[in-house]
């Protein structure tokens, strides 16, 4: 690995930036959003029964938008009721634009939010430190336990915080998306640090075997328009490299083998489909629901 590449996360507003495009560019939230319209209903459609008072545990809230689409799925099942909603998340700029989106968003009135600029772990070691743990309705993590150290440990801890006939809802890439391929086949090529882990669902169905916990699995096809990647010098093409290999400034400090392997590979049939002039990169994602 040439000493000039470095991690993205050690520049935290490329980061964002880079994260940005990629949402743009595909279809991932559209594809969370048809998991919630499609199965979510039927996932909750006990989690509230006979209480007066529904608790949701969002971890990895992010800036809301994936959260508002499952609380009015939760408005929808239990109409009138009261839901307390308390959302971990570490950005501040996140917890910035997910308060935003709250101010701005009609039919919230029974829904009350508390912020925690934290991580889960953070999370995890204030709730181990009261004699009392919370139990919750409904947690959902979600696109978050890559950025967990000991994820078993925290996927043991939360579902202990689970009620009652509660369930967790979890996201992450499929392990049959290009993620998956890229990660086994580069991994060890590209910079590394202890922000982010190359974890997919096929390694979490196997954490959560181990663990005993029961749960079900939904893969949804998503897609990301790679195309800008193949051309020299495009803007939204290089955050995209950034994004795909969690590489600051990829295009122009991965060494130029390195680099053409990479994107000989992108397009293949494995990682993405040719489609309309389009190189579209495999973002399939999985939806695993336990229950407590």
């Amino acid at each position: 690995m040439a000493s000039s590449m470095k991690s993205l996360f050690s520049d935290h507003s490329r980061y964002v930036e880079s994260f940005r495009r990629f949402l743009n560019n595909s279809t991932e939230h559209q594809c969370m959003q048809q998991f919630m319209d499609e199965k979510l209903p039927g996932i909750i459609a006990r989690i509230g029964d006979t209480k007066s008072e529904i608790k949701i545990l969002s971890i990895g809230g992010g800036a809301g938008e994936i959260d508002l689409h499952i609380l009015s799925k939760v408005q929808a099942q239990y109409p009138g009721v009261s839901i307390n909603t308390e959302v971990v998340e570490p950005s501040t700029e996140q917890i910035s634009k997910y308060k935003e989106l709250v101010a701005k968003t009609s039919n919230l009135e029974n829904i009350k939010f508390t912020w925690h600029k934290e991580t889960s772990s953070e999370y995890q070691n204030r709730m181990m430190e009261k004699k009392e743990l919370q139990k919750w309705d409904f947690i959902h993590m979600i696109q978050m336990l890559y950025y967990v150290k000991d994820i078993p440990g925290t996927l043991k801890f939360f579902h202990s915080l689970l009620a009652t006939g509660a369930k967790i809802l979890i996201t992450l890439v499929s392990g049959t998306s290009g993620w998956d391929k890229l990660w086994k086949k580069y991994g060890s090529h590209l910079p590394r640090d202890d922000l982010c882990q190359c974890v997919t669902s096929s390694d979490l169905m196997q954490m959560l075997d181990k663990l005993g916990i029961k749960y079900e699995c939904y893969d949804l096809l998503s897609t990301m328009d790679i195309s800008d990647c193949f051309i020299d010098g495009n803007e939204n093409g290089d955050l995209l490299w950034d994004f795909l290999t969690e590489t600051w400034n990829f295009s122009t400090t991965a060494p130029p083998d390195l680099k053409a392997e990479i994107m000989k590979d992108l397009q293949e049939p494995e990682f993405s489909v040719k489609k309309e002039g389009k190189v579209l990169f495999n973002n399939s994602l999985s939806f695993i629901v336990a229950e407590a």
